[in-house]
């Protein structure tokens, strides 16, 4: 992640939090979490039925529980789920490995012994929210399949593999797709397909009354591929308009809608991406052949591992993968310590394509770069046996 992409983040959703209990430390952590910009604290009790207000009432993402006790605190913990759902991260200070061990079997999110710096605090508060979210929502009802393309560097590509992939999924595929450009300062993907949209993200998101799918339909831009696009602002400053909250609300329609979703994003980890990570099923980690695209994907590897996401469903690909540039496919592996899933190569018809505003895999489906996509696009439809014991791929039209 690059200093100047991190300037460009949007600022992110705070969580809302609610601390209980008391342990050595956790005064100097409550004073340190009032002043950070990512954390509304909505109140502080020392014993858990003093908050019982906030806890019920206070729409909480997290709550903290300190205890100075090296013992799992039961009886707290069952008090607080008394009142709120919501996951919850322990506290405790100085050295308490059986506390550690017996939350691993408890309802207990994460662990933290103080003092602990503030930022890895925040991390695991965020952490814990959204993993909190999948588990009491569970996954969304409808059987769409969502595909997150992401790169913690600009330039390697994502935005044309976004398109030229949703596009894939719809015009060869036959599948009913979806792309929603979550790139929400700087998204490209409307230009890379030559459409003038009339409804971004933001006017839907901003938009009166319950978002429904007959809703979702009215506010995407068809292309001709028999794509639907959801762009993303006009405006770089509207952005903040796209909050967590409505974004979850927006994946859980559009799996309703679609078979497939391709979600283009921004290169970091924000709120927007989180919220996304949460509905992702594929999550293809694009990477190039230089030394800081590898170095940036290796660190994006270790924060799924730190966020829980699962490995299974990542998938790295190499773009420009036939570059001579001095670095082959095996070190790349080697330095990123996980193996390389599809190989894209790089291609004429590809800067071609971009200026024509025409994705490559439709307007040049021959060359090497269309070949490679639509074989990535059928490998990441999923099949299944059909009852007369042939293959088939799930979706509202056959392949």
């Amino acid at each position: 992640m690059t200093l100047d992409t991190q300037a460009q983040a949007p600022a992110r959703e705070k969580t809302r939090i609610f601390v209980t209990g008391g342990c050595e430390g956790l005064p100097e952590l409550w004073d340190a979490l009032g002043r950070h910009g990512e954390i509304e604290l909505v109140g502080r009790s020392e014993q858990v039925r003093e908050g019982a207000g906030a806890l019920t009432g206070g729409h909480l993402q997290a709550v903290l529980l300190a205890t100075r006790s090296s013992a799992l605190p039961a009886d707290e913990l069952a008090a607080i789920r008394e009142y709120t759902q919501a996951p919850i991260v322990l506290l405790a200070s100085g050295e308490s490995s059986a506390l550690l061990e017996d939350a691993l079997d408890a309802d207990v999110a994460d662990v933290l012994l103080l003092p602990q710096l503030t930022e890895n605090v925040v991390f695991a508060i965020r952490k814990a929210s959204h993993s909190g979210r999948r588990s009491q929502g569970g996954r969304p009802q409808g059987s769409g399949r969502v595909v997150t393309v992401f790169s913690p560097k600009g330039g390697t590509g994502k935005t044309v593999m976004a398109t030229n992939l949703a596009s894939s999924f719809a015009k060869h595929g036959g599948k009913k797709t979806l792309l929603l450009d979550l790139d929400l300062q700087f998204g490209d993907a409307a230009i890379m397909l030559g459409i003038e949209p009339d409804k971004t993200i933001q006017d839907l998101v901003t938009a009166p009354g319950e978002l429904d799918p007959e809703k979702l339909a009215g506010y995407t831009t068809h292309h001709s591929s028999g794509l639907d696009v959801l762009p993303a602002p006009i405006r770089p400053e509207d952005a903040e308009l796209v909050t967590e909250a409505k974004l979850v609300r927006l994946m859980e329609v559009a799996k309703e809608s679609y078979d497939l979703i391709v979600v283009d994003t921004s290169p970091f980890f924000h709120g927007p991406m989180l919220a996304t990570l949460d509905q992702t099923d594929d999550l293809l980690l694009l990477c190039g052949l230089d030394v800081p695209t590898i170095k940036n994907v290796r660190l994006s590897l270790q924060t799924l591992q730190l966020l829980s996401f699962p490995p299974d469903r990542i998938r790295v690909v190499l773009n420009r993968a036939n570059s001579n540039v001095g670095m082959k496919r095996g070190e790349v592996e080697a330095a990123l310590e996980a193996k390389v899933r599809f190989e894209v190569p790089s291609d004429r018809a590809v800067p071609l394509a971009v200026n024509r505003s025409n994705p490559a895999v439709l307007s040049d489906p021959k060359s090497d770069f269309g070949r490679a996509l639509r074989e990535m696009a059928k490998a990441l439809i999923p099949a299944q046996v059909s009852a007369n014991g042939k293959r088939r791929f799930l979706g509202r039209s056959g392949t």
